[in-house]
């Protein structure tokens, strides 16, 4: 498991692991999940597209994951969002379908770009990764207050000068990123529940932002170390363990809100 072939995979994973958390606690509070299931789609074709080119995939996954956010604004202003993303989203499938059945490499490929592939993290692929990670981090960090206003009071950010169209385009981007580093390790279908499951399950036990979020990295890490680790035993897709412990992660975290809540006494105040 910890053999040297698996040292890229570890290194990519904690990195892959940390973004998401950081990224998709906003994702949460800002009811973004669906934009999330739809960008790792766009960058479904992208990665298609640069496999058909023969030319290194995050070319492909960048490109396409850009076009995808400016289409998301596009579409966005010209109807609800939710439409918007829907619309994206089944552009984007028929593009990937299409680019996937002009390759004779389609199983395997369809396999790796859906549902990851735990060795297919080469040192070219790496460098990219932690390049991505690493802005993405410094970035979250920078915008993390105002970007946590506009969220949470968004009317309250309006007058203090925070620009709502510059903080969601800012949010789309990094969500994109995080999504094209991702790709190669999670897969398409299952990168969003990265992004989703562990920050949901930190915010269904605190609603301290600081303490959430840390609680979002501890679970998102959790999650892609024991993936890994269990899909180098059996040999199964590392997203099916990413999609279960992120579903299951919420659930053990509803439950226990749910029973600390009805644990809580009951003061009754009688009247005099």
């Amino acid at each position: 498991m910890f053999s040297s072939f698996m040292i890229n995979t570890w290194i990519a994973g904690t990195a892959i692991a940390l973004v998401a958390a950081l990224v998709g606690y906003f994702v949460v509070i800002r009811h973004s999940a669906f934009a999330a299931h739809a960008l790792p789609l766009g960058a479904f074709p992208g990665a298609a597209a640069a496999n058909l080119l023969g030319v290194n995939p995050f070319v492909g996954l960048l490109v396409f994951v850009g076009m995808g956010v400016l289409l998301l604004r596009q579409l966005a202003r010209i109807g609800r969002r939710d439409v918007g993303t829907g619309l994206l989203l089944v552009l984007f499938l028929g593009v990937g379908a299409l680019f996937l059945s002009m390759t004779s490499e389609y199983a395997p490929e369809v396999f790796s770009l859906l549902f990851g592939e735990m060795l297919g993290v080469s040192d070219a692929d790496l460098w990219p990764i932690m390049v991505i990670s690493a802005l993405v981090t410094v970035v979250m960090i920078t915008i993390f207050r105002p970007l946590l206003l506009d969220s949470s009071f968004p009317d309250l950010a309006a007058l203090q000068g925070i620009s709502a169209a510059r903080m969601d385009l800012i949010f789309l981007s990094l969500l994109a990123l995080v999504t094209a580093s991702a790709l190669p390790v999670v897969g398409a279908f299952l990168v969003f529940t990265l992004l989703v499951g562990p920050p949901a399950a930190a915010q269904s036990l605190s609603i301290h932002p600081l303490r959430s979020l840390l609680l979002a990295v501890i679970f998102a890490e959790s999650s892609i170390w024991s993936a890994i680790a269990l899909s180098y035993w059996t040999n199964w897709p590392i997203g099916f363990f990413v999609g279960m412990l992120g579903a299951g992660l919420f659930a053990l975290a509803r439950s226990y809100r749910h029973w600390s809540q009805r644990q809580r006494p009951v003061v009754q105040v009688s009247g005099l």
